[in-house]
């Protein structure tokens, strides 16, 4: 029962994501063209808030509702990292028409063809794991 609220934000967040056409096929390959804005505007918008909220959770030393302060650990700048990650996830979201967060708002749309590039995404997560230690980070 103490889930319930997460559950309605992830339903609030699903239809803000149906209705803002944001996992529209057609919208992102649109974007993927520059052929227009609205993508664009979408995630610079998600960007900026997120931004905004990362600096006040920093400059007002937040702390979760446990009560534990909220630290982000710095991350490792490695360009060869963030390229080859990068390239990866753009090339599976311009070929499967979704990012990972839109994959589920579109399953419960009724696009069931999209079970197919959930399981490849489970697939793929599986084998970056296997393979983790091995590769350079």
């Amino acid at each position: 029962m103490k889930y319930i609220r997460f559950l309605m934000i992830g339903m609030l967040f699903g239809i803000v994501m149906f209705k803002s056409q944001a996992v529209s096929w057609y919208r992102i390959f649109e974007m993927f063209r520059f052929e227009s804005f609205h993508m664009y505007g979408i995630i610079g918008t998600a960007l900026l808030f997120g931004v905004i909220i990362v600096q006040l959770i920093k400059r007002k030393q937040m702390k979760s509702r446990k009560g534990t302060p909220i630290i982000f650990a710095p991350k490792n700048k490695s360009i060869p990292r963030y390229l080859i990650g990068g390239i990866i996830f753009g090339l599976g979201w311009a070929l499967a028409g979704a990012c990972p967060g839109p994959m589920y708002v579109l399953i419960g749309s009724g696009t069931f063809s999209i079970l197919i590039v959930l399981i490849a995404a489970l697939l793929g997560t599986f084998t970056y794991g296997l393979f983790r230690r091995k590769l350079p980070h």
